[in-house]
């Protein structure tokens, strides 16, 4: 990607022209400012906002292997805020991890992604935070680490190893649309931080599509993360363009799948906000990423797991056999999914009750989403409404969320995949 120092700066000129025409675009399209744009891409309030009358003020506890880290105050008041932050101090922060006091950030703060966005990008997202942000006076919480782990020193050397500083280089082999697309995945909407495996040292283990590994999936916060390269069977590799800009804009592709927990809060407050020409270059982007397997061989995807069961007829009785075996899960389905997935799983016709088979959830081994989903619930927004599904973690014991989970498996998704009362207890504990 990087030829001789003047092509590659004639590159990224040519890159920053079309990034800035394509924001300036899709702020007048959302009537709002380009640096109101660019805190959507790079969805500041996922983290640093917990109470809606209160943007930006931080306070979003995020449990590592040590102890939780709170995410702090980024609104312009000036005693406990970034107020006094000059635009070198935000940029070092995006750039380096580093605040103004000289503090490193813990890479739980993707700056290892925002280190390559554009110079223009982070003036106009500095703009917008002093100018347009309302100062909250909200005290930064200290982390639940003890001391000495709690030392700031050693990410010194873990930015050394692992922080690949720099502006992203456009690639001159690539259309603008690919660059694009690759400069909001690898930068502003920091799809590598979900999306990509962890080494030992919590470093992802690729930060752009010539690195084996990169948006392969993987497990964070008691969420899975699922791979989003161009394997067919495991990827998004028999996805369209337009079938993952629907999902980044609905959260929802009937047949295919449905958003949910930290996915689905990136949809609500990110990427439902972005304009049509930079969701396709996302589209083209993502669409070009290696394929990389699960290590399984598979004959259908997750995705076409399952067919319709009539389930009602099971608890009637009209297979006695059939019926004893399967009651628990089939009553406990009847009792509490039915009445919107209908009784053979189909869903509602216009999709807004998803069919629980040929859907992602329930097609794959990784069970944790579906388990919080039943436990927790669905509440999020897109641009037609809102999409709720109730929690169910109070009125079932883990005993029979296992159940529940693993009957949905077994009768609507991939057979092979089970759960346990211990799996679904230890979920619930991070609720």
């Amino acid at each position: 990607m990087r030829t001789s120092l003047v092509f590659a700066m004639a590159s990224s000129l040519g890159l920053l022209a079309t990034q800035s025409a394509l924001a300036a675009e899709s702020a007048d399209s959302n009537s709002m400012s380009r640096g109101a744009y660019i805190a959507r891409t790079a969805d500041c309030t996922a983290c640093h906002t917990t109470d809606e009358s209160k943007p930006f003020a931080g306070g979003l506890a995020m449990p590592t292997p040590m102890g939780d880290i709170y995410s702090t105050n980024i609104t312009p008041d000036k005693s406990t805020g970034i107020g006094n932050y000059s635009l070198e101090d935000f940029t070092r922060v995006l750039r380096e991890g580093v605040d103004k006091g000289g503090d490193h950030l813990y890479p739980a703060m993707p700056y290892t992604a925002y280190t390559k966005m554009s110079d223009s990008d982070i003036k106009a997202l500095y703009d917008y935070f002093m100018n347009e942000v309302k100062p909250v006076n909200a005290p930064n919480q200290e982390s639940d680490i003890p001391w000495p782990l709690s030392m700031r020193w050693p990410l010194m050397a873990w930015n050394w190893m692992f922080l690949d500083k720099g502006v992203y280089q456009a690639d001159e082999q690539k259309s603008d649309a690919w660059n694009r697309g690759a400069y909001l995945v690898q930068g502003a909407t920091h799809c590598s931080t979900c999306h990509t495996p962890r080494g030992l040292a919590m470093q992802e283990k690729g930060t752009d599509e010539t690195e084996k590994g990169f948006l392969s999936g993987a497990d964070l916060g008691g969420w899975h993360a699922f791979n989003i390269t161009n394997d067919k069977a495991a990827g998004l590799g028999s996805w369209s363009d337009e079938d993952i800009v629907q999902y980044l804009k609905t959260g929802s592709v009937k047949g295919k799948a449905q958003a949910a927990g930290p996915m689905g809060e990136a949809v609500e407050h990110s990427f439902r906000f972005m304009s049509d020409s930079d969701l396709h270059a996302i589209a083209t982007y993502l669409r070009s990423v290696p394929a990389v397997d699960d290590g399984k061989t598979m004959e259908t995807s997750r995705f076409t797991q399952g067919e319709p069961v009539a389930v009602d007829m099971v608890v009637r009785g009209q297979d006695p056999e059939k019926a004893m075996d399967s009651s628990p899960g089939a009553e406990l389905f009847m009792g509490n999914c039915a009445t919107c997935h209908a009784a053979d799983g189909s869903g509602s016709p216009d999709g807004y009750y998803p069919s629980l088979y040929h859907n992602s959830v329930v097609g794959t081994t990784h069970l944790d989403n579906l388990t919080r989903v039943i436990l927790e619930g669905v509440h999020r927004e897109n641009n037609h409404g809102e999409l709720f599904m109730p929690a169910f973690g109070e009125s079932l014991t883990d005993e029979q969320v296992a159940t529940l989970v693993n009957f949905l498996t077994s009768t609507f998704g991939n057979p092979e995949a089970t759960t346990t009362a211990e799996a679904v207890g230890k979920l619930r504990s991070k609720d």
